[in-house]
């Protein structure tokens, strides 16, 4: 089995027809389990070696919320490297038939590398894959993470502790606004070491004039005990 096999059978084994239609009513859908409790916990020991990342950002000092967050440098570690290849191909369909319906171009190649080639050609040369921690009380305001003009619109969030034994709260949350109603909020528990795809930006939402655009903030509900680290993985680099 090669480096990259372990993470693809995760992917694949996934029921992405399920994801899609979930994704198509909520605009977020929970993956299997994409990190074994070993590769997860060493993703978290990670946090405090300092020259893995190429920048800190502490929440509140910019009022995202309270905690902070890493960008990981590149090239990143195996498991990250290896599962944004897996998962890509898979999302790639489902970001295409979104556009489709919202009568945009849909400018992402088949490959990762091409779509990530095209943003450093336009100056996203950044790395986006980011390592999150939340200690009790912390928390994420609702955001959006675009870094510039290209934008692959799905991202995915894995869970790297056990939700009611590391930590309780912390639930990861959708707020969509959807054209000529209220705004719907939607909460999702990530079990250990798997994954949720949720979009980064906006979605088709279905109205009575066919598709109109449905925009999406997420955010974290407040850790009330113990602590909380989660991987993110967005498929677009930054400028």
């Amino acid at each position: 089995m090669s480096r990259h096999d372990r993470w693809r059978l995760r992917v694949d084994g996934a029921d992405w027809d399920a994801i899609a239609a979930e994704l198509d009513t909520l605009g977020g859908a929970l993956l299997p389990q994409l990190l074994t409790p070993a590769e997860a916990r060493q993703l978290r020991e990670m946090y405090d070696e300092t020259s893995r990342f190429r920048s800190t950002i502490d929440m509140a000092r910019y009022r995202f919320g309270e905690g902070q967050y890493r960008y990981f440098r590149e090239p990143y570690p195996q498991s990250i490297g290896c599962l944004k290849q897996a998962l890509y191909p898979r999302l790639l369909p489902i970001a295409r038939d979104w556009w489709t319906r919202l009568g945009r171009s849909t400018p992402w190649p088949d490959s990762l590398d091409e779509w990530l080639d095209q943003c450093h050609r336009a100056g996203q040369t950044k790395s986006t894959a980011i390592l999150l921690r939340y200690n009790e009380n912390d928390w994420n305001a609702l955001h959006q993470d675009l870094y510039g003009d290209l934008i692959f619109p799905l991202q995915v969030v894995i869970n790297l502790n056990e939700h009611g034994i590391d930590h309780t709260g912390g639930e990861f949350m959708l707020v969509e606004q959807r054209p000529r109603a209220q705004s719907r909020g939607t909460s999702f528990t990530i079990p250990y070491g798997h994954g949720l795809v949720f979009t980064a930006r906006e979605r088709p939402v279905r109205s009575t004039r066919g598709w109109s655009v449905g925009h999406i903030r997420h955010g974290v509900s407040p850790i009330r005990s113990g602590q909380r680290h989660t991987l993110g993985l967005v498929f677009h680099d930054a400028r």
